[in-house]
């Protein structure tokens, strides 16, 4: 059984919501009439089935829009191609009526977030919480080190980090960067990654690259869920081969991840650097990150 929370003031089914009574306000004495009692708009109810929120085909959370056959027979819109919109139950058309009851039935029930226990007070729409916990700052991240199992909130890490994998301060000082000045990074291959602190935000920045057969990629992300508080940021790195060729590559955007993994990112927005201008096992590289525009 579930705790959730329903707005309005609709006659959900008893089978579905078991409703508290409705708060009303006090009476005091000598009035000269009884004040008629103010419902409360917000009403407190159980759940005590949350499958009945989920689409019975593919047994993710309904989003809006559902669909019904003329059986009553319900699906989510994801569902309704995959089905030839024909209703597998009994085979009746399924995909052009929309289920507005059950539809305002979902846009009602509200849930805390999943990082309630860690101090987040909001409350969502079912099946909006995975999209919640990308931008809420209490969400976990993890810590980069090897063999390091410590997670916390993004500013915990940061802490986490700076004192307890950083010996002194002095390493402290050599770690940490200031928002729009370049700064030379020295790292090795090998070693995949580079953390960098950023003492304004509490944020960790980490430099990664990733050998494949014709060169390395680098990129720079950030160790934070996507909450508009951490802010957006972008970044320029400049490496000089060998040869004294110098190539660049800027990025608009620094992608935030929670946890950082070792497998050569699907995606184009890296710099590539060719086997032929690399130096051996070892990485020198100038690198700049910048907030965006418009933030303090």
């Amino acid at each position: 059984m579930v705790e959730a929370e329903a707005s309005g003031e609709g006659n959900g089914s008893s089978s579905i919501l078991s409703q508290k009574r409705p708060r009303c306000s006090s009476i005091s004495p000598g009035d000269g009439a009884k004040r008629v009692g103010t419902e409360d708009k917000r009403l407190s109810t159980t759940l005590l089935d949350l499958s009945i929120l989920d689409c019975p085909i593919c047994f993710e959370a309904f989003t809006i829009p559902i669909f019904q056959c003329d059986n009553g027979h319900l699906t989510c819109s994801s569902c309704c191609p995959k089905l030839s919109d024909k209703c597998p139950s009994c085979s009746s058309p399924i995909g052009r009526i929309r289920c507005k009851a059950m539809e305002s039935v979902l846009e009602s029930i509200f849930i805390p977030c999943p990082n309630a226990k860690f101090g987040c007070t909001k409350k969502v729409s079912y099946g909006k919480e995975s999209t919640h916990e990308k931008e809420c700052t209490f969400s976990l991240c993890s810590c980069p080190v090897l063999d390091c199992n410590y997670t916390g909130s993004y500013k915990d890490l940061y802490d986490h980090y700076k004192f307890i994998h950083l010996d002194c301060y002095v390493d402290i000082v050599l770690n940490t960067f200031s928002f729009g000045n370049s700064f030379r990074a020295y790292m090795n291959i090998s070693d995949k990654i580079l953390l960098r602190l950023d003492h304004t935000r509490s944020l960790l920045f980490v430099v990664q690259c990733f050998r494949e057969p014709y060169g390395v990629y680098v990129t720079v992300r950030c160790i934070a869920p996507s909450a508009p508080e951490v802010g957006e940021f972008s970044y320029h790195i400049s490496y000089t081969s060998v040869d004294e060729h110098t190539m660049i590559y800027k990025s608009p955007v620094v992608k935030r991840i929670r946890e950082v993994s070792f497998q050569t990112p699907q995606e184009n927005s890296m710099l590539l650097i060719p086997l032929g201008c690399l130096n051996g096992d070892s990485l020198e590289m100038d690198i700049c990150i910048k907030k965006k525009t418009n933030q303090e």
